[in-house]
């Protein structure tokens, strides 16, 4: 299979990232899409210029994305003002048909920031459209709809999962991929309170989770109730 992250910002994977080393594990390829440019997350170097922290997140994404032989593209819409636009609906229609996505991982509909609750949005609306014919793009339309799930949201949200995997072995290799976003580690080190970085941001729900699916470490998800996003068969390793 093709597996999918759609996600609004580098480092945004992190809530489905073991779960698709574990898809790797299994044999499928890996493709990683992001919408936004990333250039805001900078809260630690306020003064940075956009260009330069654009950059420097899709130097991040990229390395994370080679370093477990995937595929990444950047959508670079301009970070926490991403809108559903008939432009940006296409670019994200053409990025779905480019992975030729079988499984699409993508943000919860509620979340702390918009930019997650757009890319919900998008997601709900173009990978449906992904296999309409009526709708061209460079890549040709998918053959079939692919599996949708949301990830676990940031914050306390009505977030109720159905569906767990176990990344108990994953969850090592996972943080250290993290470690890449190094930005972002210094980010939430700086100004969230995160001390541990992404060990502490990750650790901490995986072990939840996997308390609750009876396993060491664990990402949650639900599935999106849109036509086609709901299959009748297993499709997470």
């Amino acid at each position: 299979m093709n597996v999918l992250s759609l996600m609004a910002h580098q480092d945004d994977e992190m809530r489905c990232l073991g779960t698709m080393l574990k898809c790797r594990d299994r044999g499928d390829r890996l493709f990683f899409v992001t919408l936004t440019d990333g250039a805001k997350g900078f809260v630690q170097q306020p003064d940075i210029a956009a260009d330069e922290a654009a950059r420097i997140r899709h130097a991040e994404m990229s390395a994370l994305a080679a370093a477990i032989g995937a595929e990444y593209l950047n959508l670079r819409e301009p970070d926490e003002f991403l809108y559903d636009t008939p432009d940006v609906r296409m670019k994200v229609i053409e990025a779905i048909r480019w992975s030729g996505a079988h499984l699409v991982f993508t943000h919860f509909e509620q979340d702390y920031n918009a930019d997650h609750g757009m890319t919900s949005w998008l997601a709900r609306h173009c990978v449906m459209q992904s296999c309409l014919p009526v709708l061209p793009t460079d890549s040709p339309p998918l053959p079939r709809h692919p599996a949708v799930f949301m990830v676990e949201p940031h914050g306390p949200f009505g977030f109720v999962p159905t569906h767990f995997v176990d990344i108990s072995g994953q969850e090592q290799e996972k943080v250290r991929l993290l470690g890449r976003h190094e930005s972002q580690e210094k980010a939430m080190r700086a100004t969230a309170g995160v001390k541990a970085g992404f060990a502490e941001l990750c650790g901490r729900p995986d072990a939840y989770w996997g308390q609750q699916a009876g396993c060491g470490f664990a990402e949650a998800f639900v599935p999106m109730r849109a036509r086609g996003a709901i299959k009748p068969y297993n499709v997470l390793p």
